[in-house]
């Protein structure tokens, strides 16, 4: 069995917040942000998904995590919600 992990973008429904993480289930993920389980994101609950992308390692999907978060990876998460909120 091949498991897949993924990394995900959230957004505050209160805001223009986002959050970048990496998980191998995207909808337990979420329901902890939700229930305030991250002390991170507790307080820009509701969050709402608006972004993941499929690896198949935890290490390919926190080394994307990783680009994601650092400077140059900043200009391509600001295009990955832009593209969602064109949608």
């Amino acid at each position: 069995m091949n498991k897949k992990f993924w990394v995900y973008i959230i957004q505050s429904e209160k805001g223009n917040r986002t959050y970048t993480g990496h998980t191998n289930d995207v909808d337990r993920r979420l329901n902890d942000h939700n229930r305030g389980k991250m002390s991170s994101t507790r307080p820009h609950r509701p969050l709402k998904l608006i972004y993941t992308e499929e690896f198949s390692s935890r290490s390919d999907a926190m080394i994307r995590e990783k680009f994601l978060k650092s400077g140059k990876g900043r200009e391509v998460r600001k295009e990955l919600i832009k593209q969602y909120e064109n949608k």
